[in-house]
């Protein structure tokens, strides 16, 4: 019986960039930065999400700015590198490198919030549709001051950039990480609707007073 698309001969590769793209994803930046800077475990500070949001709330600016550089980074070099071999592989490997981030094997499959990740790798896939979705994020966090929102209607719209800018397969791509970005965001969105979600730049004190408060979500970051 023949097998479909001809085995895993035809297959392989794009296994290995799937594989590829979720092993650079599952590098967890924010762990890694904070514990080299004797900041302990960003896991048992503030929200508990390993993302650039939570170690901002150590107090420590630059190195929650590396954390989003290097989580953004990690989805465009998974792109960038598969891309050499097409765009199918680039859109496998970019998608792969979102579900390491947020499903890394490192951390019992306990990971961030994956939108650093998820603009980084729209960014090489199609620069038009990664710019328009950072403006976004950039001009509802500068006028709302919540970074969650920021994130929720970035990618809410990355689906429709994607189709003007880019083409369906980019779109479908952002279709998918949009719906597992709602979902790792599902306590923010309570948060949100209740009025209890905190702004960009609460204190640690205040942020974690909002966190811990009645509605016992717990966490939230980016």
């Amino acid at each position: 019986m023949p097998e479909p698309m001809g085995g895993f001969a035809f297959t392989w590769p794009f296994w290995a960039a799937g594989v590829i793209g979720y092993l650079l994803g599952s590098i967890p930046f924010g762990l890694v930065l904070t514990r080299l800077f004797g900041l302990g475990d960003i896991r048992s500070i503030g929200s508990g999400n390993i993302g650039a949001t939570n170690v901002l709330r150590t107090g420590n600016k630059p190195l929650a700015a590396a954390t989003l550089l290097l989580d953004g980074a990690k989805g465009a070099v998974a792109v960038l590198i598969a891309g050499q071999w097409g765009p199918d592989m680039a859109v496998i490997a970019g998608g792969a490198a979102f579900l390491g981030h947020i499903f890394p094997v490192w951390l019992g499959f306990k990971g961030g919030k994956g939108v650093a990740t998820f603009l980084g790798l729209m960014l090489a896939l199609s620069w038009p549709v990664g710019v328009a979705c950072c403006a976004t994020w950039l001009l509802v966090a500068a006028v709302l001051r919540y970074s969650s929102l920021a994130a929720l209607i970035a990618a809410g719209l990355a689906p429709v950039y994607a189709m003007i800018f880019a083409d369906p397969q980019r779109a479908e791509l952002a279709a998918a990480c949009l719906v597992l970005i709602l979902i790792r965001h599902h306590a923010n969105i309570r948060r949100l609707l209740g009025g209890t979600e905190p702004r960009i730049g609460a204190g640690k004190t205040e942020a974690g007073k909002t966190e811990a408060g009645k509605t016992g979500a717990g966490k939230t970051g980016a």
